[in-house]
């Protein structure tokens, strides 16, 4: 009944549904995100390392340990956090593809953090060289805490990537410094930038000290006391500190905050099942589908405060949507999912990879977008680096590690959640274990091929999502219909004694399409966006050089024609081509407003093309909008 063992140690969560699979079972070996991750390896993550000792970040390591006289370097409290991120992408880059050059350099980095570790087991640059005396005196703004959590993820991916401790060293004894100081009736704080009670639960199941697990409960258990320090227009709320976490019926406040925050009590739940946690957590995510979720997955509806806004206050061109938000919620739907086993929480993964995270990065993966508008009048431009530099190496270490969310298992099977080219193979003590293949052009194309390379000879489940965007779709198992096939909770389910060589045949029905907005959407009312599967499209001024972008109108009942192209981007992806009107203002005679009449509106038939949302900004900047107005 049961033929999979759980062998991760995510798989032993108690309250888990399913289970992450260890990062070495999952490759992908073609397609869209195979590129996406060679890119990352080859040309993303060297170029970390070099900004890293061009702003100074790792000199400020070098100062802190003895190694060079200098002071701080950087504006930012944090820049510590960017190298753990970076350490961690490393991590996952050696747990597939082992490299004895790019080891060699994370040894060097993590020799100099562990030589920068002060003797009680702190670590931290800027307060080690700038305010030594000032320690956990601002942890609403200090980010401490927020580093020392990048410190622990980057700790447990890299020993369990190579083996090596020393990383794991470091992290264990700062955190047992963090028991000593925060534990149960001591300092009463908690971090005002979440991240280490997310970092805390995975030390506890790399370790098994339950000490780091109950650390992580008390910094969430603290929160929501509104004594936090505002910024801007919010107050204790940019903080997540309104109200106390199992009564939150709201996402609100600074969105990356918030983001890691609900991935720390998802992890919460996983370990103790507490059910107020959950219901916390769904009513958030409902909050924040139902009116705060931008068309790309993105969050953040405000500059001041990168925070999200009232309900259904999306507006396109003052919108925040950070790059990190997008990566952190992945993280917590990826949680939600592992809960839930319910295909709305890989639909909004699929979403946000696919616009709001991949837009953060270049094509050839060297220059980055903090933040991501969906509209922009041509003055946003990509760069290789930021002040604040946390975004690029969190996409660092979230393609790095993304075959981690392809697929999931649990004792009686496999679920399939993204869809690409690639292999899993599931090891089975005492026997052959479960291996299959995919191989896809998905999200180009919605045919699927899955075929069982290895089987056990049990009877098990394999689960296929059927993705939100779809409206038909097709099963085949060898050559065989599928009637009617069974679907729960979002997921095509096929259960039998697989043996090798048996093949499934998915085809999803994968057209462009219009989208509309909720009609109190008032930014984008009477506009239209163009997807096509999950890839949501924009429309660039470099492919329209003789309009203007604000004058574009469409019918919503024009044909969209998809046309593989490779002369309009730098990669070959599918480009839609469609008619649509260009609005002549000669007629408003320079007059900014008129009183409603029997104006004559002259509309002249224009080709347009729109290009995938990730790919803009990629040709120089210039004018692009994702919503277009319907044509009067």
């Amino acid at each position: 009944m049961y033929p999979f063992a759980l062998t991760t140690t995510e798989a032993r969560s108690p309250h888990a549904r399913w289970h992450k699979l260890p990062l070495e079972s999952v490759r992908l070996t073609g397609g869209f995100w195979a590129s996406r991750q060679d890119i990352n390896r080859r040309v993303t993550i060297p170029h970390g390392l070099e900004m890293l000792e061009r702003v100074g970040t790792l000199d400020n390591f070098r100062i802190a340990a003895g190694l060079k006289d200098g002071e701080y370097r950087g504006k930012m409290v944090f820049l510590d956090s960017d190298v753990y991120k970076w350490l961690e992408a490393v991590a996952y880059e050696l747990q597939a593809n082992p490299d004895p050059a790019l080891q060699q350099q994370a040894d060097e980095v993590i020799d100099l953090v562990a030589a920068a570790q002060q003797p009680d087991g702190y670590l931290n640059t800027y307060y080690q060289l700038k305010e030594p005396d000032a320690r956990w005196t601002d942890l609403d703004f200090g980010h401490e805490l927020y580093c020392a959590g990048h410190l622990f993820e980057a700790a447990v991916a890299y020993a369990r990537a190579t083996g090596t401790k020393k990383l794991l060293e470091v992290a264990t004894r700062f955190a047992d410094l963090l028991v000593d100081v925060f534990g149960s009736g001591k300092n009463q704080g908690t971090s005002g930038h979440e991240e280490v009670e997310l970092a805390l639960v995975k030390l506890y199941r790399a370790t098994g000290n339950a000490a780091y697990l109950d650390l992580a409960k008390t910094f969430i258990d603290r929160r929501g006391k509104g004594v936090m320090r505002g910024l801007g227009w919010m107050k204790a709320e940019y903080h997540q500190d309104r109200v106390p976490v199992r009564e939150q019926d709201r996402v609100e406040g600074h969105a990356v905050r918030a983001m890691y925050l609900n991935a720390g009590v998802a992890d919460l739940y996983l370990e103790t099942g507490e059910e107020a946690l959950l219901q916390s957590l769904e009513r958030q995510w409902q909050d924040m589908t139902r009116g705060k979720l931008f068309l790309t997955g993105g969050l953040g509806s405000r500059y001041e405060g990168e925070g999200f806004g009232d309900p259904y206050e999306l507006p396109s061109d003052q919108c925040y949507c950070e790059t990190c938000a997008a990566i952190g919620s992945v993280f917590w739907n990826w949680r939600m999912l592992q809960i839930t086993g319910e295909a709305r929480f890989a639909d909004l993964i699929e979403r946000a990879l696919y616009n709001g995270v991949l837009s953060g990065v270049s094509l050839d993966g060297s220059e980055f977008f903090y933040m991501n508008p969906l509209l922009s009048r041509g003055g946003y431009a990509r760069k290789p680096w930021y002040t604040v530099a946390c975004c690029p190496p969190n996409l660092m270490r979230l393609f790095a590690s993304l075959p981690q969310y392809f697929v999931s298992y649990d004792r009686g099977g496999l679920q399939v959640h993204l869809y690409g080219s690639g292999t899993v193979h599931l090891p089975q003590d005492g026997g052959q274990g479960i291996a299959l293949s995919m191989q896809s052009d998905y999200p180009w194309d919605g045919r699927v091929t899955l075929t069982v390379d290895q089987a056990n000879g049990s009877v098990w489940e394999l689960r296929l999502r059927k993705p939100g965007w779809c409206e038909r779709f097709t099963v085949r198992v060898n050559d065989e219909p599928v009637e009617a096939p069974r679907l729960d909770a979002g997921y095509i389910v096929l259960e039998r004694a697989w043996q090798p060589g048996d093949e499934v045949a998915l085809e999803f029905g994968i057209e462009p399409y219009f989208v509309e907005a909720h009609p109190r959407v008032d930014a984008v009312r009477d506009s239209v966006a163009i997807q096509y599967g999950p890839v949501v499209y924009c429309i660039e001024a470099v492919d329209h050089p003789d309009v203007n972008l604000l004058d574009i109108r469409i019918d919503p009942s024009a044909e969209l024609r998809a046309t593989r192209r490779g002369d309009v981007v730098s990669e070959n992806v599918i480009v839609i081509e469609a008619t649509a009107q260009v609005e002549d203002p000669s007629a408003w005679d320079g007059a900014l407003y008129r009183r409603v009449g029997n104006h004559s509106t002259r509309l002249t038939p224009v080709p347009l093309t729109a290009i995938p949302y990730y790919a803009w900004a990629n040709r120089g900047a210039n004018a692009m909008r994702v919503w277009i107005p319907i044509a009067r």
